[in-house]
């Protein structure tokens, strides 16, 4: 069955890119309601923003979902990340500025958030996305491509000339809590050189030390270090799940990347649904819902925060 919270929780912060303050809600929601933003902040225009594949608008940097009247939500996909994965299908996200708050850097405060407000089971079936045929996109060397598989699976490649980073691979089959236990505390991350690039164009002005995993060559910036030696790509996973759920339903297949990202991933979606003949609607029953990323989780599921080598 769908799932929903119990009740809202609340998540304030600053935006990575803009450094605004921001506060966000979210909301239990009904049974086929899907996952929407509501922009409080805005007037005079429709402020609902569907967080959904066909209305991510180009970005390089993060995802960004926006509506017919151009109103927008940046940065969504940890919070995606963590509602797929703590297996909430439906919510109201009321947000009062243009980008999700980045907290940590991760997913884990969302799902530490969700877990305490609760989970609650509607009766309504969940309706999946079976991949019935490869397809695949690329952009110079990078790709991201889909395969027929009975549950989710993703398995990504990373390659960086920084020593600290260099060549990374992990395949994490999402069901029973994967995501919770092995990815949703691995943050986001950045060479100084690009710190340095975006905030002279004006970007990631709410980034900090704190927030994010600094790179320097061979070194880590960020204080305390990893929390899992190949924390970039376990975060480039997280990423890749939270960019899938835009899909409307969990998607069943497996999901390769190599030097993805949020963008190739969107495309992949885009001539995944542009072939009626490539994927298939199911409403899941036992069997395949219990292979769904985000049953059972509980709050003894989420990983220490301190910073830990595993």
């Amino acid at each position: 069955m769908q799932n929903s919270l119990i009740s809202p929780a609340t998540f304030t912060g600053f935006g990575l890119h803009s450094g605004a303050p921001v506060s966000m809600v979210v909301h239990p929601a009904p049974a086929d309601h899907g996952v929407w933003f509501l922009r409080t902040d805005v007037v005079g225009q429709d402020a609902r923003v569907p967080a959904r594949w066909d209305a991510v608008t180009p970005s390089r940097l993060c995802t960004v979902v926006e509506n017919a009247d151009g109103v927008s939500v940046s940065t969504i996909e940890h919070v995606m990340a963590a509602l797929a994965g703590s297996g909430i299908h439906n919510a109201l996200i009321q947000i009062d500025g243009p980008e999700v708050p980045i907290l940590d850097g991760s997913s884990v405060p969302f799902v530490e958030g969700f877990l305490a407000a609760g989970i609650e089971e509607l009766s309504a079936p969940v309706r999946a996305v079976r991949v019935l045929k490869s397809i695949e996109v690329r952009e110079g060397e990078a790709v991201a491509r889909l395969d027929p598989a009975d549950m989710l699976e993703i398995d990504f490649r990373i390659s960086f000339e920084d020593a600290a980073i260099g060549t990374q691979s992990r395949c994490l089959n999402m069901a029973n809590g994967a995501f919770v236990r092995e990815l949703s505390d691995s943050r986001t991350f950045c060479r100084q050189s690009d710190v340095d690039a975006m905030r002279e164009a004006g970007l990631a002005l709410g980034g900090t030390l704190e927030n994010a995993v600094v790179f320097e060559g061979a070194r880590v910036l960020s204080p305390g270090g990893l929390r899992h030696a190949d924390e970039p790509v376990r975060h480039k996973m997280l990423d890749a799940l939270g960019d899938l759920a835009l899909a409307g339903g969990p998607i069943l297949g497996r999901y390769t990347g190599v030097r993805a990202g949020h963008a190739l991933t969107n495309r992949l979606l885009r001539a995944l649904f542009a072939d009626p003949t490539a994927y298939r609607l199911l409403d899941c029953g036992p069997q395949t819902l219990g292979k769904l990323p985000g049953v059972g989780v509980h709050l003894g599921d989420l990983p220490t925060r301190a910073a830990t080598l595993s």
